[in-house]
């Protein structure tokens, strides 16, 4: 069962597009006469740091040492910015410049949003030699660094933040943005969501070994280590360079808002590999983390206490338990089978002799595959198959008869 590290010795450098998350809420409750729009009485107002500064409050929440660093203007903004940041345990190393602090300003009712508007500028022009010198001497006394890509200019350069990471051996995970991953050449894992991932790649029409082997073309292509595809109600799937695929199934039982929720994700990840997790441990974390955040509102975190309870209350499907959907021992499926009926998996179980398989055979077990969330089929020995069906049977062994059904679709 995945544990939850203390994270109390890990150091996590966030560089990024840094803005504010400004939430104006209020009761909607007649709609304007000047025009078909609800009218929202604003009762509060709540700034909360987002892009890169959500990322950084993630970690935060982990008990993970935090310093964010960025771009920032010179202005009101940037201040109210800082004290959220700060509030939060994050240690602040933005610097500011003449452009604006970027804002999106969201209208809530009812824990519904209505409208976003965002005030923003690029800080492309400000990414020079001194902010970029500025960043790289923070990374050697932090044990991983996540860069934080929203499109907003602060990662213009962002191919020189990663050189300098591999010179100092430091891993550097990226939340990548636009349709050009060359640009990010050399990172450790990059965690694009499905659209980003398809929008370079292709379409890959949820198949997962599609997804597998296309991921596993950027690692090449790019020198990556691995890739992340987070895929919404799809779960997730890792893919190393090297190694085998890990799906994992999405775990949210209540969705209310998926805002952040990939910041959740990369904090999850660089808070497990900072404290030496393996690759694999810190992605069900991870995984674990994006189904409690979107159970909340608007920006937010998951703090250690609330990723411990979650793993403690809900044991989690290991599917690597089913090899794939290929042949298992006895031992094998009675865990797997413990394991789906605490996460509310529907499961359904047919047996046979499956001597001499046959069209009847796979029209039945395709059928019985729609019942459930998993199919189970058991198989006769041969003892038993001989028993009934005399001793010239069977014609195939158990071995051979159960690889045959294990490479059925169903």
């Amino acid at each position: 069962m995945t544990t939850v590290p203390s994270f109390s010795n890990a150091k996590v450098l966030v560089i990024g597009d840094v803005m504010l998350d400004r939430f104006w809420h209020g009761q909607a409750t007649r709609i304007s006469p000047e025009a078909p729009v609800p009218v929202v009485k604003v009762s509060d107002v709540d700034d909360r740091p987002g892009g890169a500064g959500n990322v950084a409050v993630n970690l935060a929440a982990l008990g993970v040492a935090t310093t964010l660093s960025g771009l920032v203007g010179d202005d009101a903004h940037a201040v109210l910015l800082r004290a959220a940041v700060e509030e939060k345990g994050v240690r602040w190393s933005v610097m500011p410049c003449a452009a604006e602090t970027i804002v999106k300003l969201r209208v809530m009712s009812r824990s519904q949003q209505l409208i976003r508007l965002d005030f923003e500028g690029s800080f492309s022009d400000y990414v020079d030699s001194s902010f970029l010198q500025y960043s790289t001497n923070l990374i050697a006394e932090h044990d991983v660094v996540l860069l934080s890509d929203y499109a907003k200019g602060t990662l213009n350069q962002v191919g020189s933040l990663i050189d300098a990471c591999r010179r100092q051996g430091v891993p550097v995970l990226v939340d990548p943005k636009g349709s050009d991953f060359e640009r990010y050449r050399g990172a450790s894992i990059i965690t694009p969501n499905l659209s980003e991932f398809e929008a370079v790649v292709g379409a890959c029409f949820q198949d997962d070994d599609l997804i597998s082997s296309r991921a596993r073309n950027l690692c090449v292509t790019h020198d990556f280590d691995a890739v992340l595809v987070t895929r919404s109600e799809r779960g997730m799937t890792l893919q190393t360079k090297e190694g085998e695929p890990l799906h994992l199934p999405a775990l949210a039982r209540e969705v209310f808002d998926v805002t952040g929720a990939g910041d959740t994700v990369i904090a999850a990840i660089a808070a497990g590999m900072a404290s030496h997790e393996p690759l694999e441990t810190a992605t069900r974390l991870a995984n674990v983390a994006a189904g409690l955040v979107v159970g909340k509102v608007g920006t937010a975190a998951v703090t250690r206490s609330e990723l411990s309870d979650a793993l403690q209350a809900e044991p989690l499907f290991d599917r690597s338990l089913l090899a794939n959907e290929g042949v298992v021992t006895e031992a094998e499926m009675l865990s797997a089978v413990a394991q789906l009926k605490a996460a509310g998996k529907r499961m359904v179980l047919t047996n046979g002799c499956f001597d001499i398989l046959h069209p009847g055979h796979v029209s039945y077990l395709s059928e019985a595959a729609t019942l459930g969330d998993v199919l189970i089929v058991a198989v006769n020995s041969d003892a038993s198959v001989s028993r009934l069906k005399g001793d010239d049977r069977p014609v195939n062994n158990l071995d051979a008869r159960m690889s045959v059904l294990a490479g059925l679709r169903s």
